[in-house]
């Protein structure tokens, strides 16, 4: 079984998978990705953008291939990195993310004021970002998962139709009722979409 890496969102803190992770620990080893300057993490004054911090995260991931599994502003450094290292990537995650695309026109809300006033003293890289990744997600070749909430205002599930639309072969679940931490929330919910997504289904005996 490949390594499982998890990433957080916009709240960076490692601690936000851990739910989820601890219900998957008989799929082997698992890493939980934390931000430099979030949920307690030593802050690393080189990481100014989000391209910075994608480099950083290239520099702490696996050498063998892995799982990619990660949460809103997550996303879009994973969609990144299974575009431009599909080798790496095995299968991808993608959980109430924008993936790199503009959710403001699919009826996302705006998130990043409350952000700022509840989180006043964290790196900005994730508010200042307009990465567009659009016209590259037709180039992910990992069987991806989009894990959605049908009452989640952050990225509601237009922004997974257009995903689908986008990502060749995409599948997606939907978490009825859950909020954008839904993730988090509802750990046996998600563990065990995660399950099914990155175990092989069982070859069927001849008859």
């Amino acid at each position: 079984m490949d390594p499982l890496v998890f990433l957080p969102g916009a709240s960076g803190r490692p601690t936000f998978w851990r739910p989820v992770a601890d219900r998957l620990r008989d799929l082997g080893p698992s890493q939980l990705v934390g931000w430099p300057g979030f949920g307690g993490e030593p802050s690393d004054p080189s990481i100014g953008s989000l391209d910075d911090l994608y480099r950083w995260l290239l520099q702490r991931l696996p050498q063998a291939p892995f799982v990619l599994v990660a949460q809103s502003m997550g996303g879009v450094l994973a969609a990144r990195l299974a575009i431009e290292q599909p080798e790496r990537v095995t299968r991808l995650v993608l959980v109430a993310t924008s993936g790199g695309v503009d959710v403001s026109g699919l009826g996302g809300a705006d998130w990043r004021a409350a952000y700022r006033s509840s989180l006043p003293d964290v790196p900005d890289c994730f508010m200042t970002d307009r990465t567009d990744l659009t016209a590259r997600l037709g180039s992910i070749r990992a069987p991806t998962l989009l894990l959605w909430s049908d009452a989640d205002p952050v990225s509601p599930l237009a922004v997974s139709d257009l995903l689908l639309e986008q990502i060749p072969g995409a599948r997606r679940e939907v978490i009825a009722g859950g909020s954008h931490s839904f993730a988090e929330e509802r750990p046996d919910e998600v563990a065990a979409a995660l399950r099914r997504h990155v175990l092989p289904l069982p070859v069927p005996l001849p008859q």
